[in-house]
């Protein structure tokens, strides 16, 4: 049973959880994207606390920005080292002394979970990324490649001062928009009650989704803006020591398999699963092979 707690940080943000397991197991985080909250992770928690599945205490925050966690109403309030910051101070909060045994991650959560891997590989000791590029790829692939840069063109929408009143017309029509399949197909996995949960969520505020936008950096140029092409990041901020598993879906709209390449480079323990016929959204998608993937990982030595 997935329960609520919300886990108040030394720094003063709020995080509202969803949880599963006893406190004082192993711990696993699991870390959204946009624009989605914890809920994704439930049946991933659920599964991972039960005895015959390790036992975990398994915790999914909404990120800052989020639901019922804390929204600071500044774009500046959603650069990567505050981002960071609650996660860091998450896993103290539940781990303690303790490393936590895997941070899982999609999209967003990807970003600072790669962030966090690079800054604090002692609070961890595994790392499973879907669908979220590490930060050299993207910045390459966002500076150099026109169909990355196609691809991720919504990215300015999003950073536009109006945006949460348009993702909001319409039922959230852009929104769900973004859950589409090729040809605007909604997916089978939309299902009305999975519908009404996002409605749920983005009925409480779209100002903190929309600030990681406006807060970053990585997104591609244009006349107007130098985006990517401006950004410079030093070798020595890329590289991941821990041990490292990518569940990629290779359907993914907005982000290109491109994105791999070169991923041995800055993540020398790297496994890498690439996903035939899944898109963006392969939490929803592919469940039982996502769980199945990361169990697997989690029987490796760290």
């Amino acid at each position: 049973m997935v329960a609520l707690e919300d886990t108040a940080l030394p720094h003063g943000i709020t995080l509202r959880c969803h949880t599963a397991g006893e406190r004082g197991r192993p711990v696993l985080v699991f870390l959204h994207g946009f624009p989605e909250g914890a809920f994704v992770w439930d049946a991933p928690l659920e599964h991972f606390a039960q005895p015959a599945h390790g036992g975990y205490r398994c915790v999914a925050p909404y990120l800052r920005g989020y639901g019922a966690s804390s929204s600071p109403t500044a774009p500046e309030a959603y650069r990567a080292r505050h981002l960071v910051q609650d996660i860091a101070a998450l896993i103290a909060a539940e781990c303690g002394d303790a490393p936590l045994a895997c941070l899982v991650a999609h999209d967003w959560g990807g970003a600072l979970a790669w962030a966090l891997a690079h800054e604090h590989p002692e609070l961890l000791q595994r790392l499973a990324i879907v669908n979220a590029p590490h930060p050299g790829a993207f910045a390459r692939e966002l500076a150099h490649n026109p169909a990355q840069q196609a691809a991720s063109r919504y990215m300015h929408f999003l950073r536009r001062p109006d945006a949460e009143a348009l993702l909001a017309e319409d039922d959230y029509r852009r929104l769900f928009a973004f859950f589409d399949a090729p040809g605007c197909i909604s997916p089978a996995w939309l299902t009305p009650a999975v519908r009404e949960r996002y409605r749920g969520l983005w009925r409480q505020g779209l100002t903190g989704a929309c600030n990681y936008y406006r807060a970053s950096p990585l997104r591609p140029p244009r006349k107007d803006d130098p985006g990517a092409t401006a950004v410079q990041i030093p070798a020595s901020f890329l590289r991941i020591d821990v041990p490292t598993l990518v569940l990629w879906g290779m359907n993914d709209p907005a982000l290109l398999p491109c994105l791999l390449d070169g991923l041995p480079d800055w993540v020398p323990h790297l496994t890498v699963q690439r996903v035939a016929g899944a898109s963006h959204w392969l939490v929803h998608e592919q469940p039982q092979q996502l769980m199945e993937a990361l169990a697997a990982f989690l029987l490796t030595n760290p």
